[in-house]
């Protein structure tokens, strides 16, 4: 089986900063394994110290439920049928895009999350480091 390691997590957030600093947006960048182990975490010049913790949230979400963490927007406002889904495992559940699972033979293996701009910016370039982990040989 495939596995994030360092190298290929270096590449993913070299690939999300790119964007970042293309679109002028100081951002952090986490990218977890499949067991949501922590395998790196970049954090821009003045992006700021709270987007720590929300971009490896983002990443942990998106490993542990197996989807992007926009999925959950609509399922979890108020009256929706997973609304305060948020508030479980200590709080580390992020239901606002920007957490993205990487796949191989369509078997989640990691994540990238991103948090650093508004939603769209942090799904735009987590998907910047999706697309080179695309194109990464494992």
């Amino acid at each position: 089986m495939s596995k994030i390691n360092l190298d290929v997590a270096k590449k993913i957030i070299e690939g999300a900063e790119k964007e970042a600093s293309d679109i002028g947006v100081q951002m952090v960048i986490s990218v977890y394994d499949e067991g949501a182990n922590l395998i790196a975490t970049h954090r821009m010049d003045d992006a700021w110290i709270a987007s720590v913790d929300i971009a490896q949230n983002k990443a942990w979400t998106a490993v542990a439920l197996k989807m992007p963490t926009s999925n959950l927007e609509e399922a979890t406002v108020p009256n929706a049928e997973l609304y305060g889904l948020n508030t479980t495992n200590q709080g580390r559940i992020v239901v606002f895009g920007g957490g993205i699972p990487l796949e191989r033979d369509d078997k989640v293996i990691g994540a990238v999350g991103v948090s650093g701009g508004s939603v769209k910016q942090d799904v735009q370039v987590a998907e910047a480091g999706l697309k080179v982990f695309e194109q990464t040989d494992l």
